[in-house]
Order: C-alpha cells, then sequence, then structure tokens
C-alpha cells in the first residue's frame, strides 16, 4: 500500500514538473511590444528593431517596437508598467531611472517598478566648441575659460548631456553661462557661427557641423572612442577619467513579472545583440553595442544615478 502511495506521489510530482516546464517553455504567448521613448530613426529605436527582428524569428512570435517619444520617458514607461501582461517591455536611455526622479517633483511611476533586464548600447556624447575659439583639446578650453571666467558660454540637449558639462564644470573648477534653446536646431548654427562656445550633446547630433569644420570634438565621454569619431579621445584620455558617462540603454520589464520571463529575454537578447553585423550598424549611428547581464545593466544605472545625484547636489549649472 504504501509503496502504492509513493507511485502516486511520484507520478503526481513529475505531471506537476511537466505542466511547470511546459508552461515555462509557452512564453511568449502572445505578440511581445517593445515601448521606446524616442523617435523612429534614432539610435535607440535602430537598436530596439534590430533586437526585435532577430527576436521574432527567433521565438516564432511577432513582436514590434512603439515608439511613444517625449516627456522625458514618462508616457513609454506608463505604457509598461500599465500593460502588467508580461510581454511589453520598455527599450530605453537610463535617465527615466536616474534623471527623472531630480527634475520631477512627483512621477507618476516608482523607479522600483522597472526592472533593468540586459543592457544593448552606450549612446555616445561629446563635447564639442566653436573652431572660433582656436583651441584643440580639453586643456586648451580649460585653460581659456579659466582666463575668461563668465565670459564663454555653452548649451546641451536635454537629459544626460546637461549633467555631462555641468560635471566638466565641478571637476574643472571652470564657469561658463549656460544657454537655453526651446529647439536645438538653432544651437548648432549658433555653434557653427561662434555665438555659442561649446556644446554637449550626442556624437551624431555634433557630426554636421564638425564636418563641415565649423566645430571641434574635444572629448567623447564614453569608456571607448567611437568609430564614428576614432581620433577624438575619451575623457579618461584627454585627463579627465571622473569625466567618463555611458549613455546605457537597454530592456527593462516590471518589478511584478515573473523571474523566468526576464532570465528568457536577457538569454534572448544575448544571443541577438552579440552579432557583428549589429555593432556594424549600430556605429554608423554613433552608438556602440553594450551586451550585459541584468547585473551589469543595474550597475551601470548606479553609476550614472551617483554620478547625478553628485552633480544636481554640487553644480549650480546641473538642470
Amino acid at each position: 500500500m504504501h509503496a502504492v502511495h509513493a507511485l502516486a506521489a511520484a507520478f503526481v510530482t513529475a505531471l506537476s514538473l511537466s505542466l511547470t516546464s511546459t508552461k515555462a517553455e509557452a512564453w511568449p504567448q502572445q505578440t511581445v511590444r517593445i515601448i521606446v521613448p524616442l523617435p523612429a530613426g534614432s539610435a535607440t529605436d535602430i537598436a530596439a528593431r534590430w533586437c526585435a527582428e532577430r527576436l521574432a524569428a527567433r521565438w516564432g512570435t511577432p513582436v514590434i517596437v512603439e515608439n511613444q517619444q517625449g516627456g522625458d520617458g514618462i508616457p513609454a514607461v506608463m505604457s509598461v508598467v500599465g500593460a502588467r501582461d508580461n510581454h511589453t517591455f520598455l527599450f530605453s536611455f537610463a535617465g527615466v531611472l536616474t534623471i527623472n526622479p531630480l527634475i520631477h517633483d512627483k512621477l507618476p511611476y516608482d523607479v522600483r517598478d522597472l526592472v533593468p533586464i540586459a543592457s544593448v548600447a552606450d549612446n555616445v556624447l561629446a563635447i564639442a566648441v566653436s573652431t572660433n575659439l582656436n583651441v584643440h583639446t580639453l586643456a586648451d578650453f580649460v585653460a581659456l575659460a579659466r582666463a575668461q571666467p563668465g565670459k564663454l558660454n555653452w548649451a546641451a540637449t536635454p537629459g544626460l548631456p546637461q549633467y555631462v558639462f555641468a560635471a566638466v564644470q565641478k571637476s574643472t573648477g571652470i564657469e561658463l553661462v549656460r544657454a537655453s534653446y526651446r529647439e536645438f536646431g538653432p544651437a548648432l548654427s549658433d555653434l557653427s557661427e561662434g555665438r555659442i562656445h561649446a556644446v554637449a550633446s550626442s556624437i551624431t547630433i555634433l557630426a554636421p557641423p564638425v564636418q563641415a569644420g565649423r566645430a571641434r570634438m574635444l572629448m567623447v565621454v564614453n569608456r571607448e572612442r567611437s568609430a564614428l569619431a576614432p581620433d577624438v579621445p575619451t575623457a579618461a584620455e584627454a585627463g579627465y577619467p571622473e569625466l567618463t558617462f555611458d549613455g546605457v540603454v537597454g530592456f527593462y520589464g516590471t518589478r511584478d513579472m515573473p523571474a523566468d520571463v526576464r532570465e528568457r529575454l536577457a538569454a534572448a537578447v544575448a544571443a541577438v545583440a552579440g552579432d557583428p553585423a549589429l555593432a556594424a550598424r549600430l556605429a554608423t549611428a554613433g552608438t556602440a553595442v553594450r551586451v550585459g547581464t541584468s547585473a551589469e545593466f543595474a550597475a551601470a544605472i548606479e553609476e550614472q544615478r551617483a554620478k547625478i545625484v553628485a552633480i544636481a547636489g554640487a553644480s549650480k549649472s546641473a538642470p
């Protein structure tokens, strides 16, 4: 009799494990949505669509990208947090966790609502100056700014670039006047004409005036040089390693999403984003591949957050 009970118990256990395994293997069970808080055609969007196409082929399930730009990424975050269907993910810059809590008095989401799953890329950011200044290195620029305190000005695209330039001033002790623009196109024109002396932005945004010989890149703030501007040094190579910032981009899920779903996506992303063709494609968009685990992604976000908090607390030039 005991043997019969034991056999029955073993059968139930085996059946339970089988059902659990089958259920786990069934994901994804419907169309997977990737929400991007930037417009179509942006470097982040390009990376998201690359991953979507390859993930769809890998899973045999449709994977679509939806662009919900604007609002500092808040609408995109709320779409993901509100979905709660284990098939909707955010593909975003880290500012939704590192910057938004500093610039918004009250966010409609808790930063704990988002869980980093896998990093895919780094947006490459750079500092450029007008060629009218006749400076060729960051050290030259710092010396000129120190000799003329409060005489030079700067501008930056919203988000991380603003904090990057605030960090430049904090680290070097220089004082520049910030110029604000509702649209950034005029800032690039002013940089070309010498009315703006320095600009912090993505390398792709800065490329046109640089290629026209009206601006010069002094450094990229990422850990490695950009294939789009191989002669431009990194912050560390320019003598300011503390000015290193990585514009890390990747996938996020919600905190109530099953761990096995996040792990499955992380593994799939690591497989498809490791394709050398992606690195070549992103290089032309001024972005570098950065495939990382959830722990590595979370660590990169925390590093960025800590730097930004320190800048915001110590510099009047921070947003």
